[in-house]
């Protein structure tokens, strides 16, 4: 058995980027223990705790559309959505291994997971 450390998703939203350009779908690899330790001695997390979200989702995150390089700023365009969006991907991958979320159906009880991955469809 091998482990997954690499997780397609798809935004709800979108990065549109400065030409125009919409970006969906995207991987994410798993966090390293130096992935969240670095973050802490940046001025910008030292100035607003808010901002380690921002760090680390652009060193974790390894391809978005036809971006393969992220940067803080890509993140930082992200719309509201997108940001809780890929917030709770990277805490379902990196806590549980795999992007799934466990849910009961209303009508019949029957518990089974869900892949989080493409929620957000086309």
């Amino acid at each position: 058995m091998s482990l997954q450390t690499v997780f397609e998703f798809t935004l709800p939203m979108g990065y549109v980027d400065p030409e125009g350009n919409l970006h969906k779908k995207g991987q994410m690899r798993l966090a390293t223990a130096m992935d969240e330790i670095v973050p802490l001695s940046d001025p910008r997390v030292q100035a607003n705790e808010a901002y380690i979200v921002i760090i680390l989702l652009s060193r974790v995150i390894t391809r978005l559309g036809t971006l393969n390089q992220m940067n803080t700023g890509v993140i930082e365009n992200l719309f509201a959505a997108d940001l809780a969006y890929l917030q709770e991907f990277y805490q379902r991958i990196n806590e549980q291994g795999r992007p799934v979320l466990p849910v009961t159906c209303p009508h019949c009880q029957t518990e089974f997971e869900v892949d989080i991955s493409d929620l957000a469809g086309e």
